[in-house]
């Protein structure tokens, strides 16, 4: 049995959900206080994944919403949509940073290279 520290010990979700988290904080570092002020949240699947389905879309694998006078800005991951187009477990890391990334250009309005200058590496 694994220490709790040892990442091994984490479950599937929870691993995912530090993915986004590492993501965010590198994120942070390379954009200060551009990113500060944004929420990053984790959900399984998009909401409107049946009638994405239906009309024959691509699934996303992530998406924002800006910021009101209710709520901050926020980037949502969708698990389930990142882990099968990663195909292979050591790729889904790198496919939740670029699906973070280009939330955050798009949120931004800046280009996902301007975001981190790294993104796109794996692909």
């Amino acid at each position: 049995m694994l220490p709790a520290s040892v990442p091994a010990s984490l479950s599937r979700k929870q691993q995912f959900d530090e993915y986004v988290l590492e993501s965010a904080e590198r994120l942070q570092q390379l954009r200060g206080p551009a990113i500060d002020s944004i929420e990053f949240h984790v959900e399984q699947i998009p909401h409107e994944l049946e009638t994405l389905a239906a009309l024959g879309g691509r699934v996303p694998l992530g998406t924002y919403t800006p910021e009101t006078s209710a709520r901050p800005a926020a980037i949502i991951v969708y698990r389930h949509p990142v882990e099968m187009a990663a195909g292979a477990a050591w790729y889904v890391p790198e496919l939740v940073h670029d699906a973070v990334v280009e939330q955050a250009a798009e949120l931004l309005g800046l280009s996902p290279e301007m975001i981190d200058p790294t993104y796109g590496h794996f692909n």
